[in-house]
């Protein structure tokens, strides 16, 4: 019997109407909110959704009004599936559809499900919630399939690999020594850190890692920056965030890679691609490029295969 690989995510809206799922989703979850008491993160889940629902339809609409997160994972489940006869492929999103539970009704019958979260580094706001939200469902349709959990892939040789090679190709015909790389990560809340969350730690090894196989492939930039985008609300957040390392980049050359993420969504498209580069452009920046997410890649099909069978 096969064994099905399957891909979680957050999830994104598909149309304009699940912008408000996704946001009321997103914010009644107890690993994002951090509220405890059921009833009033509910309520607060739905005023935080009310006050940033009419700016997210605008974001979303410049986008196409939607996600492509949905479309992308759909085409690398199809690409994993062709390449490999020794699994089934599916994905399933914490926040819209496919929800976890309905898609697990498709496979009530296999006997081993893997699960990867597409997710480089280990955050109690992303692994943490989107495993537990299918053990949820795994445990309300009484499922006894084995189910293994793949570890975070931020160290990860062969991953690096590939983050290097597109980085490389994005920089193709530009004169790297006067480019500053800047990885993009998504920031989390201070105290999300400070309770002991791995993320912020995972992030940094990362980028040692990074650092050492650009210089082994010679690739010599101007200087090389960390940097925290999406963050929200007055708390305090990890720093320094791009808006600042933007805003004080001396060179006005900027190559962005999306650190968090596998695969693009409106955090890359949206608020990289546009919002920030908007803000190059309103200081004169001279080069500004965001780097794909691995996304579809023949490469991402083939190291997800070979992880699962580690």
């Amino acid at each position: 019997m096969k064994k099905l690989i399957l891909l979680l995510n957050m999830g994104g809206p598909r149309n304009l109407n699940e912008i408000e799922i996704f946001l009321k989703n997103m914010f009644n979850d107890p690993f994002i909110l951090g509220v405890k008491n059921n009833f009033l993160r509910k309520i607060l889940a739905s005023f935080i959704t009310k006050m940033r629902l009419k700016q997210a339809r605008q974001n979303y609409a410049q986008i196409g009004s939607k996600s492509p997160l949905c479309e992308i994972t759909e085409r690398l489940c199809a690409k994993i599936l062709k390449a490999s006869d020794e699994f089934l492929v599916d994905f399933a999103m914490n926040y819209t559809p496919p929800f976890t539970k309905d898609v697990l009704k498709k496979y009530q019958d296999v006997a081993q499900i893997v699960l990867v979260p597409l997710y480089p580094h280990h955050s109690v706001t992303t692994i943490t919630s989107s495993v537990n939200d299918f053990f949820r469902a795994y445990n309300e349709l009484s499922l006894n399939a084995n189910v293994m959990v793949v570890k975070p892939f931020y160290d990860d040789s062969d991953f690096n690999d590939l983050i290097v090679n597109d980085i490389k190709m994005a920089s193709l015909g530009a004169d790297i020594s006067e480019i500053s790389l800047i990885f993009s990560a998504h920031s989390l809340p201070q105290r999300v850190i400070d309770n002991g969350d791995l993320y912020e730690m995972n992030v940094l090894t990362q980028i040692e890692i990074l650092k050492q196989k650009l210089n082994e492939n010679n690739l010599f930039f101007k200087e090389i920056i960390l940097a925290y985008q999406s963050r929200l609300g007055p708390v305090k957040w990890l720093e320094p965030s791009l808006n600042s390392v933007l805003s004080g980049l001396e060179s006005k050359k900027a190559l962005i890679y999306p650190l968090s993420f596998c695969i693009d969504n409106s955090e890359t498209i949206f608020e990289l691609d546009i919002e920030y580069k908007h803000l190059a452009n309103s200081l004169n920046f001279e080069f500004f490029r965001v780097v794909k997410c691995p996304n579809d890649s023949d490469e991402f099909v083939n190291f997800i295969l070979d992880y699962v069978k580690e």
